[in-house]
């Protein structure tokens, strides 16, 4: 039996760094959180298609669909083919035009869905179907129409106001529908607004306002983009993966969450379905180099506030992951009425990963922190004070197991890439106290350093072949290790380097694509490779001095994005399907310093690392 649910790689994402939605190229709106991207979604099909709620606008007949984006902004055009003309559908979550695309606090959404849709040619009968859900498909609302082509949805603590130029016929309790015969110059507008059930207002708006809705958001977008500084190879995939992370920022906060998505699998059918509507200090380091690499400083610097401000307090209640607003209660809660992405139960909200205890949690916090200093930001004394305490926490913590960088759900073990952050978090320390007039930190401190490092290249190394391994006592690799040069612990040309490169390339590589470890997890099943590690690779073969197989390997990879050139976390190399949370921020950071890293090898001048 064929699955109804699209590739996850078929999905389009809109946003306006408040909240998301994904649309597919059958012109659904599958997934939709409005206010915040952790909300309970409107639309939620995308995690069971009888129960999750969509919107859809497409042509009644059999037709073709070719997407883009319009250049430089994150507004979706969706153009469908059919036997007697073609139609145009534009998405957007619309911007006021108050905001400002200099400063990155200053984005001020309607809360609301623009769908447009034009007859370019012939004679093209459409239609739309409206079902909305709340709490993730647990809530049916009351949809109540208010005069013609308008109607309200209520119903617990959520509420819609939809405005149709499509006459709506309610067909159920919480749906309504629409059909109509567009013709060359015709046009019509759905408009969908967020409220809470008690400001619910049936209140039409104007189609010239609309128009300026749309023409505000291109302008935002165009004009953001134009503030990007990359210029060099690859510049299209450079600024597409950067209107990404502006997309999946929080502007009233400064957070960028991880993925806009819950659930999506690792593994079709699998249990490995995780919620990444939440900001990873892990994420924080290479989101906040990215960002100065493309010339985004005010994102860059309300990101330092955020981490900054959600930090604060004692070093003992340091998170790994933390909501957008800084929350630290992110109960994980399996949803057992949802059917999940193409039957992979369960479906999450939450994670239990805030609860881990994760070494590596402070080398990410201190290499923030010294990027941030490097890029010309300031810390001041109370911020240099916790992040003082941060290695204190180190020295007294970094000889316990931990679950590591890939949040492991078994027992904690001594992972060496844990000892590796470790380690980082002391050195940038040192850096940080010597920029500040400290002459490099303390006796204790260097010390600190030079005994972790010691730990790592006695029991983080295989003596059979030289590599380092995944853990201490272990004979296994990960991908991971691959950061041993990145964050500048030894130089690329290390023969332990080396060889571990060999043996990642060996043992958990398939056509350029890395997988993260091929040991036992403490979880069922298996997963796929993972994107961010593979362009861990290209870094690596950039900075051994290989850039013409590093250039290859990136148009590999540049190859599994979908069409409108994003990706999501991991790919199934046996496909080349796209697998897991959907866009994913860290793939798309791993591709914008892949890029930066292999220009730099082509040009003769050695890639320097995070730490340089």
């Amino acid at each position: 039996m064929t699955s109804p649910y699209p590739p996850i790689g078929d999905y389009a994402l809109i946003g306006d760094c408040h909240g998301a939605a994904l649309v597919s190229r059958d012109g659904s709106v599958d997934w939709c959180c409005f206010h915040r991207f952790d909300a309970r979604p409107a639309f939620a099909r995308l995690l069971d298609w009888s129960r999750g709620g969509y919107f859809r606008v497409a042509p009644q007949a059999p037709y073709t669909v070719t997407r883009r984006y319009w250049p430089g902004t994150m507004v979706l055009e969706s153009r469908f083919r059919v036997d007697s003309g073609s139609l145009v559908l534009v998405d957007c979550l619309p911007m006021r035009p108050e905001s400002d695309p200099a400063v990155a606090e200053a984005v001020h959404p309607h809360h609301q869905l623009i769908r447009w849709v034009r007859c370019e040619a012939g004679e093209v009968p459409i239609r739309f179907e409206f079902s909305p859900r709340f709490d993730f498909g647990r809530t049916i609302p009351r949809l109540e129409p208010r005069g013609e082509g308008l109607a309200v949805v209520y119903g617990g603590a959520d509420g819609l106001v939809l405005q149709s130029d499509i006459p709506l016929t309610p067909t159920g309790l919480a749906d309504c529908a629409g059909d109509t015969v567009l013709r060359p110059g015709d046009e019509a507008f759905l408009v969908l607004t967020y409220v809470r059930p008690h400001e619910l207002r049936a209140e039409r708006q104007h189609l010239s306002e609309i128009r300026r809705r749309i023409e505000n958001t291109r302008r935002f977008w165009m004009e953001w983009a134009a503030g990007c500084t990359y210029e060099g190879p690859f510049a299209d995939q450079v600024l597409r993966s950067a209107l990404v992370l502006k997309a999946l920022s929080n502007a009233p906060t400064g957070a960028i969450v991880a993925a806009p998505t819950t659930s999506l699998p690792e593994r079709i059918g699998g249990v490995r379905n995780w919620d990444y509507r939440f900001v990873w200090l892990r994420d924080a380091a290479m989101n906040l180099y990215a960002l100065h690499l493309v010339g985004r400083s005010s994102e860059a610097r309300a990101y330092m506030d955020w981490l900054k401000r959600t930090t604060a307090g004692r070093v003992g209640d340091l998170q790994i992951v933390y909501g957008v607003g800084g929350e630290r209660l992110l109960p994980e809660i399996e949803l057992t009425w949802m059917d999940g992405y193409r039957g992979s139960r369960p479906v999450r909200i939450g994670n239990e990963a805030s609860e881990q205890f994760q070494l590596d949690v402070y080398g990410f916090l201190l290499d923030t922190a010294w990027l941030h200093h490097k890029y010309g930001g300031t810390i001041d004394p109370i911020f240099w004070e916790f992040l003082s305490a941060a290695v204190d926490a180190v020295e007294q913590r970094w000889t316990q197991p931990d679950s590591g960088i890939w949040e492991v759900r078994g027992d904690p073990q001594h992972f060496t890439s844990s000892k590796l952050l470790a380690w980082v978090a002391v050195d940038r320390a040192v850096r940080l106290a010597k920029a500040r007039g400290d002459d490099g930190g303390d006796a204790r401190w260097n010390a600190l350093r030079r005994q972790i490092r010691r730990r790592i290249e006695t029991d983080g190394v295989d003596p059979a072949t030289g590599s380092f391994v995944r853990a201490f006592g272990s004979d296994d690799v990960d991908a991971s290790l691959l950061l041993i040069p990145l964050v500048r612990f030894l130089p690329p040309d290390d023969p332990r380097v080396q060889s571990t490169l060999g043996r990642i390339e060996g043992d958990l590589t398939r056509d350029g694509l890395v997988y993260r470890y091929r040991t036992d997890d403490g979880l069922p099943g298996d997963e796929g490779a993972f994107l961010i590690c593979s362009f861990w690779l290209v870094d690596n073969l950039a900075l051994t001095g290989n850039p013409g197989r590093a250039h290859d390997e990136l148009v590999r990879l540049l190859g599994y994005a979908n069409d409108l050139g994003l990706f999501a976390e991991q790919v199934d190399p046996r496909t080349g399907e796209l697998l897991g949370n959907f866009p994913q921020a860290f793939s798309h950071v791993g591709l914008i310093n892949a890029v930066r890293n292999l220009n730099q090898a082509r040009h003769a001048k050695a890639p320097r690392g995070r730490g340089g």
